[in-house]
């Protein structure tokens, strides 16, 4: 790793979870029913707003496809909040 690498340190974190939130928030749609368009438990999506479980590969193909997206945007979201998190605990 370069010095440079490291001496670009984020102020806090964004877990995709709070993206997740505000999307469901535009659409006026409920954790439940965005559950029921995924075909995914309830808990799962709450666990995931909530900041306390990551996306899958899975899980961003399901969110991908509800709403029309790729799911490597998913997938980069949960990748940059994990690498973060790190280079903030350092």
């Amino acid at each position: 790793m370069k010095k440079s690498d490291i001496d670009i340190t984020p102020a806090f974190a964004i877990h995709p979870g709070e993206v997740l939130k505000d999307m469901l928030e535009d659409r006026g749609w409920t954790q439940r029913e965005f559950a029921e368009k995924i075909g995914r438990p309830l808990q799962l999506i709450n666990k995931i707003i909530n900041g306390h479980s990551g996306i899958t590969a899975g899980t961003a193909m399901d969110f991908a496809e509800v709403f029309e997206m790729s799911p490597k945007f998913w997938l980069d979201l949960d990748s940059r909040y994990r690498l973060d998190v790190e280079m903030i605990e350092r």
